[in-house]
């Protein structure tokens, strides 16, 4: 059965993102997707704003996929994502 997370990190690039799923063992498709065997990313990113004068990036990750490829993938790409962006 195909399972679809989706996930927002901030902190973190697109391009940050893109290194981060070709290490966990995909490959770049596009700019916007990164495909493993059992699993696709598709990595988008817009500006928020954080009180009256801060932006930041949030970049979106959704994960589409076997269910149990993604457990592990969408944990590992966590960790990596939040050691980079605080």
């Amino acid at each position: 059965m195909m399972t679809r997370i989706e996930r927002s990190f901030r902190g973190i690039s697109e391009r940050l993102a893109r290194r981060y799923l070709t290490n966990l063992g995909g490959e770049e498709i596009d700019d916007e997707t990164v495909a493993g065997e059992d699993w696709a990313a598709t990595i988008s990113s817009e500006s928020v704003g954080i009180g009256p004068t801060l932006t930041l990036t949030e970049v979106t990750v959704v994960f589409e996929g076997e269910e149990a490829a993604l457990e592990s993938l969408v944990e590992d790409f966590a960790q990596k994502a939040m050691r980079a962006g605080g």
